[in-house]
């Protein structure tokens, strides 16, 4: 895998040193002192928890305390590859505690614990995994999670582009929920928490080959505070997603599909930043599709969407919510965009993916 000169590691030094401004080491990966120290400076220190301090192989959690909480068992698995691992308004390791914590609440879940698994490529320096490190740790604790367990493997170089990072999840759904992208009927409300398209327009920023005069910063944030307090306005939420690779035109067709109805939106109500809409303008490329990673989708009885935005714009989160758009019964399975020019176009998926390695 190539990589600019700027983001080539430098070389290895070669007594596996643990301190801060050493490089990564394979030492740090063979189990021995070396990985211990690293562990314990990056990580428990960072994740500082009662489950993860006696560093068995596996948190052990109680029953009694999950079953207390809810009727059914919500657990997700995700992987980030993002590159650069820093860009404006977050970084990896940000990203992998919201994208996951997010997944989860989308379900209806309360999130509770995650686990962390780290590859790292050899000549990675450690004072930027020491970064990561606690920028996962801020956002497991705004988010109200632990970091329970975890894994850490290093690769020699070449074999990894610098850091990927997995994270998976657990929560718990109240019994009286039940989310569901088949749960979409005619005459529901469709609303967005914010501005579509910000993520993936901030990474593409942040790898160097455009010269804007503004910065664009990614909506890397948890949802599960927002999503609670929707819950308690409109327990009967139909459908529910976080709006992240493949961006609102992915959520929306899944909506469509599952549910053999149709999703109409209105361009005009969208909320897009300026500068976005211009970024996608000059390189050709569709906002419907552009990443995000704080943004979510719901499709609400109708009856409930105006408490409910109200409700949203109260939050840090939900500033800028909007309704969208409708659902229809028909052309069934379709996504339909109302044009500000007075037509309209189907919004399809895409086949592939707008950008690579944006999260």
């Amino acid at each position: 895998m190539s990589s600019s000169s700027k983001d080539r590691l430098p070389p290895s030094t070669s007594n596996g040193s643990h301190e801060r401004g050493k490089t990564i080491t394979l030492a740090h990966g063979s189990g021995g002192k070396a990985m211990r120290n690293l562990i314990n400076s990056t990580f428990v220190d960072v994740f500082d928890n009662g489950l993860l301090a006696p560093l068995e192989d596996q948190a052990r959690i109680s029953l009694a305390d999950l079953t207390a909480a809810g009727d059914r068992l919500a657990f997700t698995t995700d992987s980030y590859v993002i590159d650069p691992l820093f860009f404006p308004g977050g970084d990896i390791g940000c990203l992998a505690v919201n994208g996951t914590v997010n997944d989860l609440a989308v379900s209806g879940a309360t999130p509770l614990y995650l686990s962390c698994s780290v590859i790292i490529e050899e000549g990675l320096s450690i004072d930027v995994l020491h970064r990561i490190a606690k920028s996962m740790g801020q956002a497991a604790r705004i988010a109200g999670v632990d970091v329970v367990t975890g894994d850490t493997k290093v690769v020699p170089r070449g074999a990894a582009d610098k850091l990927f990072i997995n994270t998976a999840g657990i929560g718990v759904i109240p019994a009286n929920l039940n989310f569901g992208a088949d749960r979409a009927r005619p005459g529901d409300v469709v609303l967005v928490n914010g501005d579509l398209g910000n993520h993936g327009a901030a990474v593409l920023d942040a790898r160097g080959d455009l010269a804007l005069e503004t910065t664009i910063e990614s909506d890397c944030a948890p949802l599960n505070n927002l999503i609670q307090s929707m819950v308690e306005i409109c327990p009967d939420i139909h459908s529910i997603r976080d709006a992240t690779r493949g961006g609102l035109a992915t959520v929306l067709n899944e909506f469509a599909q599952s549910s053999n109805c149709c999703v109409h939106i209105n361009e005009a109500d969208l909320p897009i930043r300026q500068d976005v809409q211009a970024m996608c303008e000059i390189l050709g490329l569709d906002p419907l599709y552009m990443a995000n990673e704080g943004k979510l989708v719901a499709i609400v009885p109708k009856e409930y969407a105006r408490p409910l935005l109200a409700t949203m714009r109260k939050h840090a989160y939900g500033e800028k919510a909007a309704i969208i758009g409708t659902v229809t019964d028909s052309p069934k399975q379709m996504v339909v965009l109302q044009t500000m020019f007075g037509g309209e176009r189907l919004v399809d998926m895409l086949v592939g993916e707008q950008l690579p390695r944006i999260c």
